[in-house]
């Protein structure tokens, strides 16, 4: 077998389709679009789903739920968190300033501490909301709480 010798295999080819081309062609006419209709003319475009007269997916689905627009989302912290933060990244004072440049929270976050576990050091926190376990839990240990608003 010599390279000029090679084909495709049998049947894996097809010659292309020249539609609109000529009667002659046999896809002359109508160029295999049917008759008349949006579908047959140039720039057509279906709606984004439209499903051919059957009641589309998000009308046939009922809505569900509620977005509360006044949701305040907070980036938790629990008390037992805090020493091992302290401890990995070298943080004493709990600011919102302090935790984003540690990498723990984004610009715009808003920080909340949470009082599930134990506290060992003493911090001092400035922070958006506290829980009142998590205030009691705080100054037992020694540390001070303010609010920012």
């Amino acid at each position: 077998m010599k390279l000029h010798e090679l084909k495709p295999a049998k049947g894996s080819t097809h010659k292309e389709k020249r539609i609109g081309r000529g009667e002659g062609s046999g896809y002359g006419g109508t160029s295999t679009k049917g008759n008349k209709g949006g579908q047959s003319r140039a720039g057509y475009k279906s709606k984004m789903a439209h499903e051919g007269g059957q009641m589309p997916i998000q009308r046939r689905v009922p809505k569900r739920g509620f977005k509360n627009p006044n949701r305040i989302e907070y980036k938790v912290f629990n008390v037992g968190q805090l020493d091992q933060l302290a401890e990995a990244y070298g943080i004493k004072d709990f600011t919102i300033e302090n935790l984003y440049q540690a990498g723990l929270t984004s610009k715009t976050d808003k920080v909340k501490i949470l009082g599930n576990g134990e506290l060992k050091g003493t911090f001092t926190f400035k922070v958006d909301a506290i829980s009142e376990k998590a205030k009691s839990l705080i100054e037992a240990a020694g540390g001070s709480v303010e609010l920012v608003k």
